[in-house]
């Protein structure tokens, strides 16, 4: 009677999970519709100036869109060596009383909630920064990036050792008899033969840091001018969402390009996620 309650429990939770994902995907584009319709798509994602208390308002997302990406991927940078060179040590050479304590610090990580880490960015980090780049200040892109990096690695750690650990040992084992050296059967057998994995965890990784927003609301700095480079202050588009969303009056322009830039976020993680469940796919044939 229990396994029955499960089989038909399990389509409706699946069913319910699809539905809250067709109203978020439709409140999205129903509320992003005005503003793109007003302003337009093109001028909007390419204008250069986000100034929405203007008259009249300026809505030009390219300098949010270009801090996205430049904290993002700097933060995948830092984040991808550590999360890889973690998962391979952990699947392949730590010792079992080692990995009994790495592997439960990681998922501690991964627990910290972002607020947290914002204040470790304000306090710690952002004045280490500024010292060491000799910067104005220590809220700029880098920050937010290093501290992006730090949420990102359990999860590219997680994903790369399970796609590492499952790799055969019929592999490993016949690198070692042709006279194979451990550290060459783990560069030219195991990562090489786990690289779908790797590569969704990477993925994810980055799916991750692209939609974090209270760290980087807290130590990137918030300005919203075109960045040249990551070491100045600049303000993501989740971090905009959140920053103005209490400030805008609900049902006009700025009320409804926020959301307008939250429909592109969205877009930009299911396409992550798209290219990771192709990866996994791939993997699997």
């Amino acid at each position: 009677m229990k396994k029955n309650f499960i089989e038909r429990a399990l389509p409706m939770v699946s069913f319910i999970s699809i539905l809250f994902l067709f109203g978020i995907a439709m409140t999205l584009i129903v509320s992003a519709v005005p503003a793109f319709r007003e302003y337009g798509i093109i001028s909007t994602l390419t204008g250069k100036v986000w100034r929405p208390t203007d008259d009249p308002p300026l809505f030009g997302m390219w300098p949010l869109i270009l801090s996205s990406f430049y904290v993002t991927f700097t933060a995948i940078a830092i984040a991808v060596p550590l999360g890889v060179g973690a998962a391979v040590y952990l699947a392949e050479i730590a010792p079992a009383k080692v990995r009994e304590i790495i592997k439960p610090a990681l998922e501690v990580l991964a627990g910290i909630p972002s607020v947290v880490l914002g204040f470790f960015g304000i306090v710690f980090l952002a004045p280490l920064v500024k010292n060491i780049f000799h910067l104005d200040t220590g809220l700029t892109g880098f920050t937010a990036a290093i501290l992006l990096a730090i949420m990102s690695v359990p999860t590219i750690a997680s994903i790369t050792e399970d796609a590492v650990t499952a790799v055969p040992k019929e592999l490993r084992h016949a690198s070692l008899a042709l006279g194979g050296t451990k550290w060459e059967t783990i560069i030219r057998v195991s990562v090489p033969a786990a690289k779908s994995g790797i590569l969704t965890g990477i993925i994810l990784g980055i799916s991750r840091a692209m939609g974090e927003t209270m760290t980087v609301l807290m130590a990137a700095g918030g300005s919203r001018g075109i960045p040249d480079n990551i070491f100045v202050p600049m303000r993501p588009m989740t971090a905009c969402i959140a920053g103005e969303m209490g400030e805008t009056v609900v049902g006009d322009s700025h009320y409804y390009m926020l959301f307008a830039m939250g429909l592109i976020l969205f877009i930009f993680n299911i396409i992550f996620n798209i290219i990771a469940e192709n990866i996994k796919k791939g993997k699997n044939k």
